[in-house]
C-alpha cells in the first residue's frame, strides 16, 4: 500500500465485554465527529454480563457511508482469546496495536502488516495513579491515545469527546485523559509509524448530530409531544428508554417552575407497561413504550384492546433474532407482519418501518401524530443494527 489513506478506513476494537471499552470506543467516535470527518460505528457484543468476546467498529469515509466493511484496516487487539482470528482479518497493509504480551503465532505473525506492540496493562498499573479495580478499564483509554497519536487525531476534538462521555463525572473525564496522554507519549516515545491511515478535519458533520437509532427515536418522540413513558427493560431496547428519560429530564421541563413535563414509569412487565400507555392514551396524554419481539408477544391482547377501543398509543419494537427469547444481541427483521396483524381478530395495525437514523427521528413523529388521527395504536419497527 503505497501513500497516505486520509479518512478513509474501518478501526476496529476487539475487547472482553464488561471491561469498559465501550467508553474509549465512544470517545474515539465522538472525537472524529467533531473533527468533521463522517463516521458510523457498530457494537458487536454477547448476551452475558462479562468476560466474553465484543467487537466494536468503527467506519471514517469521507462520504459518510454506514455500512460496516468486511476486513479491517486498523485492530486494537486487547482479548487473547480472539487475538488469532482477529488478526488474520486485517487486511494486507493494514496495522495492529496490540498487547505486547499477546503472543506472535499464526496469523498473529504476518509480515504484510504494521505492528504496534503495547504494555498497557504495564502502563496503566506504573503510570495510573487510581485504585487497582479501575486499572483495568483506563487501559482501553490508553490505547484511545495510542490510536490518537498514531493517525492524528485532534487533542481538543479527543478532550471534547471526553468531557462528552463523562458529562456529569468531571473527576473521571479528568482520570481518563490522563489515561490517554499515557497512550500518546508511549507512542511518541517509543513506536515509529510505518502506516499509511490518517485522519485531518473535514466539514463533513456540519449542522449533523451524532446519534443512533434509539436515540433518534426518544429524540423525535420528545419532538411529537410524548409525556408518558411506560416500559420494561428488554434488550436491545432499553437505551431508548433511557435516552427519553435523559432528554426529558433536561427539556420537558416547565422553565419558570421548574416542574417536570413528563411521567416515565418502569413497569413491572410488558403487560404492565403496554396497560399504562393505554391508559395515558385514553386520557389524552401522547404515550409511548419500547420493547422487542418478546415483549410485543406479551403486549398482544392489551394491543388488540385499543385497536378495537380506538386508543392512540406509540409501540417502539426494537427488533432482535428470535424465536422465543432467541439471540438478545442480534439483529434481525422478523416482526413486519408479527405486528401489522397483532393480537386475535381483525387487526390491521399501522406500521413504519424506518431504514436510516434519520428516518428512525422523522417516523417517531409521524408515528404520535399517526396514533392521533386514526386513534390506534402504531409500531415503528427499527432494529437491532439501527438502534
Amino acid at each position: 500500500m503505497t501513500g497516505d489513506v486520509v479518512n478513509d478506513f474501518c478501526i476496529q476494537a476487539a475487547t472482553v465485554n464488561g471491561s469498559g471499552s465501550q467508553s474509549s470506543n465512544l470517545v474515539i467516535t465522538k472525537a472524529l465527529f467533531h473533527m468533521g470527518i463522517p463516521v458510523a460505528a457498530k457494537n458487536v457484543f454477547p448476551s452475558n454480563i462479562e468476560g466474553q468476546p465484543t467487537w466494536y467498529d468503527i467506519r471514517v469515509t469521507p462520504q459518510g457511508h454506514q455500512a460496516r466493511k468486511r476486513t479491517v484496516d486498523i485492530l486494537i487487539a486487547m482479548n487473547p482469546a480472539t487475538w488469532e482470528r482477529d488478526a488474520a482479518n486485517v487486511r494486507p497493509g493494514g496495522a495492529i496495536i496490540h498487547e505486547a504480551t499477546l503472543p506472535r503465532l499464526g496469523a498473529a505473525a504476518r509480515d504484510d502488516v504494521s505492528w504496534y506492540p503495547v504494555p498497557f496493562a504495564r502502563l496503566a498499573r506504573e503510570k495510573l495513579e487510581a485504585k487497582p479495580d479501575l486499572r483495568k478499564y483506563l487501559q482501553n483509554m490508553i490505547y484511545v491515545g495510542v490510536l490518537a497519536e498514531l493517525i492524528g487525531l485532534d487533542p481538543v476534538a479527543i478532550e471534547r469527546g471526553v468531557r462528552d462521555q463523562f458529562r456529569t463525572k468531571p473527576k473521571a473525564a479528568d482520570l481518563n485523559l490522563d489515561a490517554i496522554r499515557i497512550g500518546v507519549d508511549y507512542t511518541r516515545e517509543t513506536l515509529a509509524k510505518n502506516d499509511p491511515f490518517r485522519v485531518a478535519a473535514m466539514d463533513g458533520t456540519r449542522g449533523l448530530v451524532l446519534l443512533d437509532g434509539n436515540h433518534a427515536a426518544a429524540l423525535g418522540s420528545l419532538m411529537a409531544g410524548c409525556t408518558v413513558l411506560a416500559w420494561y427493560p428488554i434488550t436491545p431496547s432499553s437505551s431508548l428508554c433511557e435516552a427519553f428519560i435523559d432528554y426529558a429530564e433536561r427539556f420537558r421541563v416547565d422553565p419558570s417552575s421548574g416542574e417536570r413535563r413528563s411521567v416515565a414509569i418502569q413497569a413491572e412487565d410488558e403487560l404492565a407497561a403496554i396497560g399504562i400507555v393505554l391508559g395515558a392514551g385514553w386520557a389524552g396524554a401522547r404515550a409511548m413504550t419500547a420493547t422487542s419481539g418478546p415483549g410485543i408477544s406479551l403486549m398482544a391482547e392489551l394491543t388488540g384492546l385499543g385497536y378495537y377501543a380506538e386508543i392512540p398509543a406509540v409501540i417502539f419494537d426494537i427488533q432482535r433474532v428470535g424465536p422465543s427469547t432467541g439471540l438478545p444481541t442480534r439483529t434481525m427483521q422478523g416482526d413486519v407482519s408479527f405486528v401489522h396483524t397483532l393480537s386475535h381478530g381483525d387487526t390491521r395495525h399501522p406500521v413504519l418501518l424506518p431504514g436510516t437514523v434519520t428516518e428512525v427521528y422523522e417516523d417517531a413523529q409521524r408515528a404520535f401524530d399517526l396514533a392521533e388521527r386514526l386513534q390506534t395504536p402504531v409500531f415503528v419497527l427499527t432494529d437491532l443494527d439501527l438502534g
